[in-house]
């Protein structure tokens, strides 16, 4: 039988990956689309779509790295006696994924939305090249900034 403490913290740990996964997923659902209506035009734009179309997904893989971190402290909570202890503890690791699960489902929504506008550029305008990437890009700092808050307060439990 589970704590009340291991149950909170895999909740945590499942809201981190969910809404990672699923901002992602929506994202690359919204540049993989517009990707496929500028490359049925012309193929040759392939190599310079292809950053701002994957964009999007690292939010996905950044949630499963704090979810794998995550796990691994699991082990502490089963081992603590005291209830209010192990509760504290699962609290700790709900607490640990929320920046990462917040931050993740945000960028990677708002990033595709960039993209999806700079792809439509890069279309019409080919010297635009990677110049346009820079706003997607930037939206990933918060992404990449939930992850270090993340990972160091999971590290620190």
């Amino acid at each position: 039988m589970y704590s009340t403490g291991y149950v909170v913290a895999v909740i945590g740990i499942a809201l981190c990956v969910i809404l990672c996964g699923v901002g992602s997923g929506l994202g690359l659902y919204k540049t993989a689309s517009a990707t496929a209506g500028v490359l049925g035009e012309d193929p040759k734009k392939f190599g310079k779509l292809i950053i701002l179309m994957l964009l999007p997904a690292t939010q996905g893989l950044y949630g499963f790295l704090i979810a794998i971190l995550a796990t691994n402290k699991l082990g502490a909570i089963t081992e603590i006696a005291e209830a209010s202890q192990a509760l504290a503890q699962g609290w700790s690791i709900f607490a640990a994924c929320l920046p990462m699960a917040i931050s993740g489902f945000v960028s990677a929504f708002f990033q595709s939305k960039a993209a999806v506008n700079c792809i439509y550029a890069a279309a019409k305008q080919d010297s635009l090249g990677f110049k346009v990437a820079m706003g997607p890009a930037m939206i990933e700092f918060y992404a990449l900034l939930g992850l270090v808050i993340s990972l160091l307060l999971v590290i620190g439990i």
